[in-house]
């Protein structure tokens, strides 16, 4: 085996570590929010973010019956049975204002997503 130009060993355990540290960091500083629908309303109803910048919404269904979340300009849906938590990611926008529904309940007031 040859081992000329290969690291030490301990540099490379170092190397992984914090490889694996880095890795650890980036995914728990997704910036996140929470948002309840109970029966096609949203709690907030407005979410602010920075623009560039990715993000996670954890959605929590509240209500006695299914919801979706739905935004058509960022092409994103979800539906969450009664008492349902998931989550969806949000790639990084630009500027601007962002809607989103609850197919289920079409009658209620829409939700903005307000990146600045």
């Amino acid at each position: 085996m040859n081992l000329a130009g290969a690291l030490p060993l301990s540099a490379a355990l170092a190397a992984l570590l914090l490889s694996l540290f880095a890795n650890a960091a980036q995914a728990g500083g997704l910036p996140t929010v929470e948002l309840e629908i109970r029966d096609g309303a949203f709690d907030p109803a407005i979410i602010q973010v920075t623009a560039g910048q990715r993000f996670k919404i954890n959605l929590h269904n509240r209500g006695n019956g299914p919801v979706e979340f739905e935004s058509l300009p960022l092409r994103v849906e979800k539906v969450l049975g009664p008492g349902v938590s998931s989550f969806v990611v949000i790639h990084p926008l630009r500027p601007g204002r962002y809607s989103f529904f609850d197919e289920f309940h079409l009658a209620m007031p829409e939700g903005v997503i307000e990146v600045r």
